[in-house]
């Protein structure tokens, strides 16, 4: 009975299997009979639905038949590709004939260049210094730095090139009296333009386009305190005595006043912002005051408050990021103050540090990052979504006085003299290189690194001077890393910096491989 009871339900269990098997073999039959691969769509249709993919899924995509194939290939699919990545952004669709091929090379490319970075694999150069002068100030834009000496003299140098020839920017001071000229104060540069501010309160503004001659000369009756450049067009700003003064070429091509400002304080710090459309717009500070200036209002404070002065300043095209210092009976730490410049409000208060931060790079950090250097030795990647430190590394022993990063790596400059890189997704130190003298300026691209050490003394000894080796001591360094050695062209796209009597060629005692 027991045997007999339990025997239907085993047949029905088998019967049922059977059913469900028939069923799937109906359902794959009828998959079989729709067209799924053959349904015939406007072409434009097909790319606007392939446009959402990246390069993992359209190399997918093309594997399915010959007519996605056609569609996962075309050319304006990879060159969106190109375009979202950063790879030749420049470029129109008309400039190559196959994308995916380019957008496979720039990707190899970029493949080789972290490598190298890694591994320290490429080439340095020591920029070749004045005789018997002192270097002051250093700046880099896209490759061209400047830098300017005790003895007056500026030059500027293409590292793009193999042939470092660094041509001098003529002061038109009075030769009569030599080597009495003021020293360089401070200098900038963009694509277009150069800039000095000397000890005596002069301004020479050079187009790189035109010659070694000044374009420009503006005086001050002080000295100049803060100079500023901007990046994107020919808008010069200095701060000297309580005033601050904008200056810009006019539609026929004069230089002029755009805008001046009176400050309570003496300016420290002194940022144009980018990316303005109509008016300059610069921030700058003085004591424990934050001003915004723009060209068509007066001065506005953005922050005060009492005894607690600005460390360190910079600016991007929406935001101010400046370090402020604790001070008085509450004692509530060392912060990076976060504004919004179009609210006028403060976003983010980040960090809570002993010691004072010295340095912050806004603008050239990938979106919601921040980093900053600090004077308590370590280096801070601020999260600005969570107003959180995200890591902290201890890099040098004086402190830090330069950092920059981008998406994989940081480079920071100490008061010490050492230049580190490091790999802040490891949080691992990759390698550095140690100098004499702090390191006030650094900035580094995809391929390439400018390192400048000034020294703290601008005078040296007369009798010191007769020495080569005292000399190379005391009068600072610059030094240019290249790790993509086959972009380096043989002559230099700005006039200024090409040798009309001389052949173009390899500088063998400039370029040194590294260690």
């Amino acid at each position: 009975a027991a045997s007999r009871s339990r025997s239907p339900p085993a047949r029905e269990v088998a019967g049922g299997g059977e059913q469900l098997v028939d069923q799937l073999i109906r359902d794959l039959n009828e998959m079989d009979d729709v067209p799924f691969f053959d349904i015939q769509l406007p072409y434009e249709l097909a790319i606007n639905i392939f446009q959402y993919l990246d390069r993992k899924e359209l190399g997918r995509c093309a594997q399915v038949s010959k007519t996605w194939k056609v569609i996962a290939e075309d050319e304006v699919l990879w060159y969106r590709l190109c375009q979202q990545e950063g790879h030749l952004p420049e470029s129109s669709i008309s400039d190559y004939s196959c994308w995916k091929l380019i957008f496979q090379e720039c990707r190899a490319k970029e493949h080789m260049l972290r490598t190298n970075w890694k591994n320290r694999k490429g080439a340095v150069s020591e920029l070749e210094h004045i005789p018997d002068a002192v270097l002051c100030d250093v700046h880099s834009h896209d490759g061209i730095v400047i830098a300017g000496y005790t003895s007056g003299d500026v030059r500027v140098w293409d590292t793009h090139t193999w042939d470092y020839t660094a041509p001098f920017l003529e002061s038109e001071y009075e030769e009569d009296e030599p080597g009495m000229q003021p020293y360089v104060s401070f200098v900038r540069i963009n694509s277009s333009l150069a800039v000095a501010a000397y000890e005596d309160g002069f301004l020479n503004i050079w187009d790189l386009r035109t010659g070694k001659y000044p374009v420009h000369r503006f005086e001050h009756d002080a000295r100049i305190q803060a100079l500023a450049l901007s990046q994107d067009d020919a808008t010069v700003a200095t701060a000297s005595a309580f005033d601050v003064v904008m200056l810009r070429p006019s539609e026929e091509g004069y230089w002029q006043i755009t805008a001046e400002f009176e400050v309570q304080k003496l300016v420290d710090y002194l940022e144009i912002v980018p990316d303005t459309e109509r008016y300059p717009v610069a921030v700058a500070t003085a004591g424990d005051l934050v001003y915004l200036l723009k060209a068509e209002d007066s001065a506005r404070t953005l922050h005060y408050v009492y005894g607690q002065p600005v460390t360190c300043l910079d600016v991007s095209a929406n935001q101010a990021a400046f370090g402020v210092k604790s001070l008085g009976w509450v004692y509530e730490g060392n912060k990076i103050l976060v504004y919004s410049l179009e609210a006028e409000r403060c976003l983010s208060k980040l960090g809570n540090a002993l010691g004072d931060f010295t340095c912050v790079n806004l603008r050239d950090s990938p979106p919601n990052l921040m980093v900053s250097g600090n004077m308590d030795r370590r280096v801070r990647i601020h999260d600005l979504r969570t107003d959180k430190i995200a890591l902290s590394l201890s890099a040098h022993q004086l402190g830090v006085s330069a950092v920059q990063m981008d998406d994989w790596k940081i480079v920071s400059g100490g008061e010490e003299g050492l230049v580190s890189v490091w790999d802040y997704r490891m949080s691992q130190k990759l390698w550095e290189v140690h100098s004499r003298h702090p390191v006030r300026h650094l900035s580094f691209t995809s391929h390439s690194l400018i390192t400048a050490n000034v020294p703290y003394e601008r005078v040296v000894r007369n009798t010191d001077l007769d020495n080569f080796t005292t000399h190379r001591r005391h009068r600072g360094l610059i030094h240019a890393y290249e790790f993509a050695v086959d972009r380096l062209a043989f002559q230099s796209t700005l006039p200024i910096c090409r040798a009309a009597d001389t052949v173009p060629g390899y500088n063998y005692d400039l370029a040194l491989a590294f260690p």
